[in-house]
């Protein structure tokens, strides 16, 4: 893995859900709050966007009208945004909450100049909204945030360990596949990364490295290049 100065780390909404179905383990969001914390102690500058999937999954969502659907998905990435705002500061890490969305009684709008601004006061940046428009997942609005704050690579943290040949939990012969190319995902139609995110990576050769978070210092493990997920390269 290349020298990373500031990453762009992707946080699943299932990574900071219960196990009995409960939208917050709040023991698991503290724990994650401590990684992030971690990381910003070695200088790295870190931008956070959180999915809303332990919230609402608007795919899901049956009749209802994609838009909105998708409008509700991206405030369900706010308010887990929030949630994590809090951990961070309860442990004395200072954090912006920046939004696609207008919100200015909880959020500041997102402005490139804005988030240079807070990553040079040391502060910890987390994007939330979604890319503000429907029809695009929280992978690729963590992709195009990522290229606007000019990001080394993209560390995305999913309720699954790495990318595999097949679904682990329903093949127990599923064999990780720890590198691979973004061409490969099309090919092979795995689903684990959002099809867009992956060709504008590709495009603009954006590395992305899909971990889980199943062991406490699995981030700071990601950073460091360890083998414990897949690495996507163009």
């Amino acid at each position: 893995m290349k020298e990373i100065k500031r990453a762009l780390l992707k946080l699943s909404g299932g990574a900071l859900a219960g196990k009995n179905g409960d939208t917050f383990d709040f023991d698991r969001l503290d724990k994650v709050a401590k990684q992030i914390i971690d990381i910003a102690n070695t200088g790295i500058q870190l931008g956070i966007v959180i999915g809303g999937g332990n919230i609402w999954r608007g795919r899901s969502s049956g009749d209802m009208d994609r838009t909105q659907a998708d409008n509700m998905g991206m405030l369900a990435t706010v308010i887990n945004s929030l949630a994590l705002q809090d951990a961070l500061e309860r442990h004395g890490q200072p954090t912006s909450l920046v939004s696609s969305i207008e919100i200015p009684k909880i959020a500041q709008s997102f402005n490139k100049r804005r988030v240079e601004q807070l990553f040079a006061q040391g502060e910890i940046v987390i994007l939330a909204g979604g890319s503000g428009n429907p029809y695009f997942s929280t992978d690729t609005a963590a992709v195009l945030r990522a290229l606007e704050i000019d990001a080394d690579v993209i560390l995305m943290a999913k309720d699954i360990d790495a990318i595999y040949d097949k679904d682990p939990r329903k093949y127990p012969d599923a064999v990780r596949i720890p590198t691979m190319k973004y061409s490969d995902i099309y090919e092979k139609g795995l689903t684990v990364v959002d099809m867009t995110s992956a060709v504008l990576c590709m495009e603009h050769d954006l590395d992305t490295f899909v971990f889980g978070l199943s062991d406490d210092n699995n981030i700071a493990k990601a950073l460091a290049g360890e083998d414990i997920g897949t690495y996507i390269t163009k």
